[in-house]
């Protein structure tokens, strides 16, 4: 088992290292995904705030930096991302209308 956990935490420093933006990403996600289900629990504004924001910060961070070092994907990844966080900034003002 402590075998398991200092492999996962070499690899997860390696990626650090690497490629910071991507671990950057990913940690926002991650939060984003761990506050969503709170927010259905509790019912409070402040984390559906708080995790629509972690969502359109990854996005715009991934939309960033596929402008500036475009990838092999990058213009599908523009795409998807835009799409993304028009698609959550509409659905946040259509449950406010509710």
């Amino acid at each position: 088992m402590r075998r398991q956990v200092q492999f996962l935490y070499n690899a997860l420093v390696r990626s650090t290292f690497s490629n910071p933006p991507v671990f950057i990403e990913g940690l926002m996600l991650l939060l984003a995904m761990v506050l969503l289900p709170i927010w259905f629990l509790a019912q409070k504004w402040p984390y559906l705030v708080l995790c629509c924001s972690y969502i359109i910060g990854a996005s715009m961070s991934i939309f960033v930096r596929e402008s500036i070092l475009p990838s092999s994907q990058s213009h599908r990844n523009r795409i998807i991302v835009l799409l993304a966080s028009v698609a959550l900034l509409l659905t946040v003002c259509a449950w406010g209308l509710v």
